[in-house]
């Protein structure tokens, strides 16, 4: 295609040679538009010249780029680089087009670079976006065994926006799942569909306030068809303020019109049926089933089949998407049961919020006899609060291990609300040994019936390479015990 046709104007400069750098250069390699990369990584760099073709300027270091910035019309940045960082802010200020590489993505295919548009279902939220994604890709696969249009999850879900949108099979149905930091440097990103699931404090660091945070998410609303979790007091007044008319709500509630939810553990739509239609709810698919079970589990699977609805999925094929559903790994998958005790693998719960969900979903009773949670927390709170966390699941702990430079702070706050409460506290900094300490612990205090739920409530990096590796060690911790859990 010519650079007259390309909806983004050139030279460009892509910032950062990373990953989300590399897919830029080879989405850009495509285009007949001229493009530099920068980065002080010379390895990266020279990686970037194999692939770059001919419209390639090379690679310049940061500060070069940014003494040069009047060179380039556009900025492509990663997704992790802060709208404070100076390249970005002198961009900004020599009247460049700074946009992200998933923005970059879509003015592609929207223009019929790599042919006929795709149709865009995005889904975004402090928690649950994994799970929701996961779950609406296989409803929309579901439907397109009838339809022949061929979905794949992607973004933040494995595959990458690019490689989805040049894959060899052609994907006919992309479900993004997104992050506040690839939607900031977004500005035409205009999905068929867009779900903001939940709201609550997180990276504020990176944004600088809530409300930058929050509007980055509610960019959503902007979808051709919107879709808000309702119950979120946050999500609601954001989808209020949004001003935008038919915002189609999920609810744990009996819908009303143009919502989907609950009648008697039933997921049932009302959406398309007008404020003063007396047509009965639609029954989609029974809850029960549903993995992962738990309030959590329910909300993400409510907020796929909202969307799924607007994209002309049937009941049926909700249902064979939400039922072959598994969830992936460490965000609520059991990994072991013996002695009566279930652990729960939750160590995708990195901050307070995404723990509350974990915690919420755990089935619990209120009697020294009934049925508790012993609970596995600890990591990096990157100054978050966990007092609200812990006073609002007091009464569901049998026991608390925790782990981590910050665990201090979390079993402070145990002592406040949940007195009497055994905890244990591990001086380890070793991965595995921290780890095993807590499980042996959580072990001994749980009885026949008990969950033993890994949810941080924190970040991982102050002694796990990931979320990933946290869970893996909790998991092979559990399974080392063989059974032999105290009765």
């Amino acid at each position: 295609m010519t650079t007259t046709d390309f909806p983004v104007s050139g030279p460009v400069l892509v910032a950062g040679a990373g990953v989300s750098g590399l897919g830029a250069a080879q989405l850009l390699a495509r285009t007949e538009l001229a493009f530099a990369v920068a980065d002080d990584n010379g390895e990266k760099l020279a990686q970037i010249a194999e692939i770059a073709g001919p419209h390639y300027l090379g690679g310049v270091s940061t500060a070069d780029a940014e003494r040069k910035i009047g060179d380039y019309q556009t900025v492509v940045t990663s997704p992790g680089w802060r709208p404070d960082s100076p390249l970005l802010v002198a961009a900004a200020d020599a009247g460049c087009d700074v946009i992200g590489d998933v923005e970059l993505c879509f003015r592609l295919d929207r223009a019929g670079v790599f042919g006929p548009p795709r149709d865009w279902l995005v889904v975004t939220g402090t928690n649950g976006k994994t799970t929701t994604t996961g779950m609406l890709a296989a409803i929309m696969q579901e439907a397109g065994a009838y339809t022949g249009k061929h979905a794949v999850a992607c973004g933040n879900i494995g595959v990458a926006v690019g490689d989805a949108l040049t894959a060899p099979e052609r994907v006919d149905v992309l479900v993004v799942e997104l992050s506040s930091f690839q939607l900031h440097w977004s500005d035409t990103l205009t999905p068929d569909a867009g779900v903001l699931l939940n709201l609550a404090e997180d990276h504020i660091d990176w944004h600088g306030s809530f409300d930058a945070y929050a509007s980055a998410k509610a960019k959503v609303f902007g979808s051709s068809v919107a879709v808000a979790g309702i119950d979120d007091s946050q999500v609601h007044a954001y989808a209020d303020r949004s001003e935008r008319d038919g915002i189609i709500g999920f609810t744990l509630n009996e819908p009303q019109a143009g919502q989907v939810g609950i009648i008697g553990g039933t997921i049932v739509s009302r959406i398309g049926e007008s404020a003063d239609g007396a047509a009965s709810p639609v029954e989609i698919t029974p809850l029960d089933g549903i993995e992962p079970a738990g309030q959590a589990g329910v909300l993400d699977a409510l907020a796929a089949a909202a969307v799924a609805i607007t994209q002309g999925a049937s009941p049926e094929h909700i249902h064979r998407g939400l039922h072959g559903y598994q969830v992936s790994g460490h965000r609520g998958a059991v990994v072991h049961t013996g002695g009566g005790v279930t652990w729960v693998d939750n160590s995708k719960a990195t901050n307070p919020h995404a723990a509350d969900s974990a915690l919420r979903g755990a089935a619990t009773g209120n009697g020294s006899n009934q049925s508790k949670v012993v609970w596995v927390a600890g990591g990096q709170l990157k100054g978050a609060e966990v007092d609200e966390l812990v006073a609002k699941h007091a009464h569901r702990f049998r026991a608390v291990a925790l782990l981590g430079v910050d665990r201090e702070q979390i079993a402070r706050a145990v002592d406040k609300h949940a007195p009497g409460i055994p905890v244990f506290l591990t001086e380890s900094t070793d991965p595995e040994d921290a780890m095993r300490a807590a499980v042996e612990f959580a072990a001994q205090q749980a009885r026949q019936g008990d969950s033993v739920i890994l949810a941080p409530a924190a970040a991982s990096l102050d002694m796990y390479s990931g979320m990933a590796e946290r869970g893996n060690i909790f998991a092979s911790s559990a399974r080392a015990l063989d059974g032999n859990l105290d009765a």
